[in-house]
Parts: structure tokens; sequence; C-alpha cells
């Protein structure tokens, strides 16, 4: 009886053992060598591969996913401080993908080793959630004149259908997981810690590494960010709107006495009132055919003529286009957002976009409050702000980041953010929600600058500034830059 008991106990030790030493299992995030993907100075020091990782940290077992990054540094910087890293925005783009060639002054390498770091499921990931079926639907949708959404919609069912027969797990690409991607190619890579850049969305997941791993940061370098904890759907026609009042306000102090921009921003409001639920069309001839189409649109197209040109370079011409749309001269502005749409994405991984969008904006926004924007904004009402919604994403089916998630970082590390007032999405008012709970933050505000507004200004290095003294306060040289 005792022989048998002790025997019994200690199985159910042994057991224990196992089973405790497989729950507290780590895996250890990995190198594999790989090539660069970008052309570069031959003078610099390269080092490129792929960050090894699992797709699902909770799951030992889990698939691995393979994320490329290529690290440039110049011959005597230091090869483990003072490295930033940049990943780029979307969500759904690759860095690496979007960058022809990284010369020998560079930049960031003014500053020390740099990193370019892909987002897990992107297009030179090993595993990327690509879904060329909703490109196929847009462009059949516009050909047929057939109802778009509902083609987007049977789209996004069979990619999602197809990427799931592959054993992904679509809920697994997230911003918090990406901010862990980061974090552990700092430490594969032995750096000390790293200077983040992030543009747009990508502002927003560096501001989640920040959140959740501190200890990997040294300071914050956001260019139009837009945080993880807003709910963008909740404001979207109140940036754009914000960003057209602003351009109405340029217009009244450039032509003051010209009839021609006499009262726009009413003329504005009213045309684009009176258009909703009408349809125009136009002859459309797709890029190698012989044969024209024709295309149906409406007030969503052409407000995409004048949002499309809301950017640094563009904007003045913005009230010309209005008054042009005004007339009903459409077609030659029509004719470019077809381009647009005929020519598709080929640098967009919209499944990647589908899973971090839904786990992290939609699954929070409130349907209601969405549509209240378009009841007080009715010359923006039915405008298709976003390629994602909730339909979308009730098709899409993941699981949504933590309420955690949506919680503000509070912070003493020192940012630098840049914001343009006429940025038509990520507001100006995103970077003062970031700078309330960040005490070492400074936030520029260019004027007449659109997203990506950049950091300089007639010969001033705003950035060169903060890296060389992240905490001392910036002084701006010219009104078109406030400093808050």
């Amino acid at each position: 009886m005792k022989n048998s008991g002790m025997r019994t106990f200690l199985s159910l030790a042994i057991l224990f053992l196992c089973f405790g030493k497989a729950i507290g299992q780590k895996y250890i995030p990995t190198i594999e060598q790989g090539p660069a993907m970008i052309k570069y100075d031959p003078k610099l020091i390269v080092k490129s591969g792929y960050l090894v990782v699992p797709e699902d940290r909770k799951s030992i077992a889990s698939r691995k996913i393979k994320i490329p990054f290529v690290f440039f540094r110049k011959p005597g910087s230091a090869e483990k401080k003072g490295v930033t890293l940049f990943s780029t925005g979307g969500p759904g783009y690759s860095t690496i993908a979007n960058i022809d060639s990284i010369g020998y002054d560079s930049g960031l390498l003014k500053y020390g080793g740099f990193i370019v770091f892909d987002q897990r499921g992107t297009k030179r990931s090993s595993t990327c959630l690509d879904c060329p079926e909703i490109d196929t639907a847009i462009k059949i949708s516009y050909k047929r004149n057939l109802p778009q959404k509902t083609l987007v919609l049977e789209a996004v069912k069979k990619c999602r259908e197809k990427l799931l027969a592959q054993g992904i797990n679509l809920s697994a690409y997230n911003t918090i997981e990406s901010a862990k991607d980061i974090n552990d190619l700092r430490l594969a890579l032995q750096l000390d810690s790293l200077n983040l850049v992030g543009i747009s969305y990508s502002g927003g997941l560096m501001l989640t590494v920040a959140r959740n791993h501190p200890e990997g940061v040294r300071a914050l370098i956001l260019n139009s960010p837009l945080p993880a904890y807003v709910n963008y759907e909740e404001h979207a026609l109140f940036n754009i709107n914000e960003a057209l009042n602003q351009v109405f306000e340029n217009c009244l102090a450039d032509s003051s006495g010209n009839e021609v921009y006499k009262d726009l921003k009413s003329r504005f409001q009213q045309y684009f009132t009176s258009i909703t639920g009408k349809k125009f069309s136009i002859a459309y001839l797709e890029k190698g055919t012989k044969d024209s189409l024709k295309i149906n649109y409406g007030k969503s197209e052409l407000l995409d003529v004048i949002i499309n040109h809301l950017n640094t370079s563009q904007v003045k011409s913005v009230p010309f286009i209005m008054n042009e749309l005004i007339k009903g001269k459409h077609h030659d502005y029509v004719r470019e957002v077809m381009d647009g749409y005929f020519s598709g994405d080929d640098k967009l991984s919209r499944g990647m976009r589908y899973s971090v969008y839904c786990t992290e904006q939609i699954a929070y926004s409130n349907e209601k409050l969405i549509q209240e924007q378009e009841l007080i904004m009715p010359w923006l009402s039915g405008y298709v702000f976003n390629n994602v919604d909730h339909e979308i994403c009730n098709c899409w089916k993941v699981t949504p980041e933590p309420a955690a998630a949506k919680l503000p970082l509070y912070s003493s590390i020192p940012v630098l953010m840049s914001a343009g007032d006429i940025d038509p999405w990520c507001r100006p008012f995103y970077n003062q929600l970031i700078k309330r709970y960040m005490p070492n933050s400074q936030l520029l505000v260019f004027h007449n600058r659109g997203h990506l507004s950049g950091f300089g200004f007639q010969g001033t290095d705003f950035l060169q500034l903060f890296m060389e003294y992240p905490y001392r306060k910036i002084v701006s040289p010219s009104n078109q830059v406030k400093v808050e």
C-alpha cells in the first residue's frame, strides 16, 4: 500500500513538474540571416534578415513567423547604443517595400544605427495577409456598375477562408503583438534601447511599445501619429471638416476681394449636401484597354478628389478644384480617382490591415456616434472615409485587443511630434492628447502642411535639435510653425 502510494505520488510529481515546465516555457526570439532587400551605399555596415517569433505567443506550439529587418550603420558608429528603428504606417504596408535605397548620409543615419523593420503580416514577411480579391471586387463593381459593398464583403469572406486554410491565426496580427516584435528584435540584437520613429498608424504602434516595453525605449519621434487609444471612426468626419475649415480660412485670407472664391465654404456645404444619394457617370478608359467603360460615381468619389489634394504640395489648388466641382466640372478629377482604384495598391496587405483595424479600432467604435457625425455635417454624409468598417470586421471575425490597449500612455519618455493643420486624418488634436500625458513631449504644428508633415522648416532641422538634446525646449524660427 505504501509503495503503491509512493509510486502514485512520484508519478504525479513528475507529471506536475513536466506540465509546470511546459506552462512556464518561454520562446527565445532568434535572428535568421537574409537579404537586405533595400539598395544601400556599400560603405555602410549592414546586418539583415528575419526576426523569428511565434505567431501566437500564448501557445508554445504556435507556428513560427519571419519578419524582415535591415540594420544599417556607418563605420565607427556604436553597434549597441543610439540606434533608431523605423516602421511605416497604414496599417498594412511594408516598410522595406516602400524604401528604394539608403545612402551614406540618409536621414536618421546621422544619429547612429538605423533599423528598417516590417510589421508582421505585411508584404515581405513570411506570412503575408494578402487579399488581392478585394481590389478585384472594387474594379468589377465599377466596371459593371454593381453594388460595391456586396462584392467587397464576398471577397473579404473568401480571403479569410483562404488564410484560415493556411493555418493562419488572424487575431495574432495586431498592435500589441507588433510591439512585442519590435522589443524582441531589440533583445535579439542585444541593443540597450531604441529611438522609435512612427508615422500615422505606426505612431500609435510606437506608443504601444513605450507603454508595454518602456525599458527598451530612449525617445519617440512621431510624425502625424494616430494613437491606438482614440476611436478614430467616431472622429473621422470631424477631422476632415476641421481640415476643410482651415482651407476655407486660408482662402479668405489669401483671396480677399476675389469674387471667384466668395462664400466658398457655404457653397461647398450646400452643393455637397444637395448631391447626397445622386449618381453621375463618365466614360473611362482603363489603362491598357481600347474600349471606354461607363463608370458611375457619386458624392464619395468627389470628396475623394478634394481630400486627396489636402497635402502640403497640392493644398493651394483645393479652392479652385472645389469651384470646378461645384460647377459640375467633375470628369478630369474623377478619372484621377478611378486611376487609383483601377491600378490597385500592390504594396498594401489588406488582411493585415483588417486584423489590426478590427481588433483595435472597429471593436471599440460606437456605430451610433459614427452615424451622428453625418447628421450634423450633411455635406460629408455618406462619405466612405475608410476601407475598413463594422460590416467588414463582422466578416473578418478577429478577437479584439484587451481594453488596456485603449488606455493613454503616461510616460516621462521624451517625445517629438509633428502635425499639419490641414491633415484630414490625424489632426493636431491627437498629438495634443498624447502630449497631455507625456510631460517631456514637444509638438510642432506646421501651417498649411498635411499628413506626414515632417520635422524641417526653411533650413531648421527640428529633429536634429531634438536628437541632440531631447529634453531641451525647441524654439520656432517662424509663426508658420507653432511649438506646443
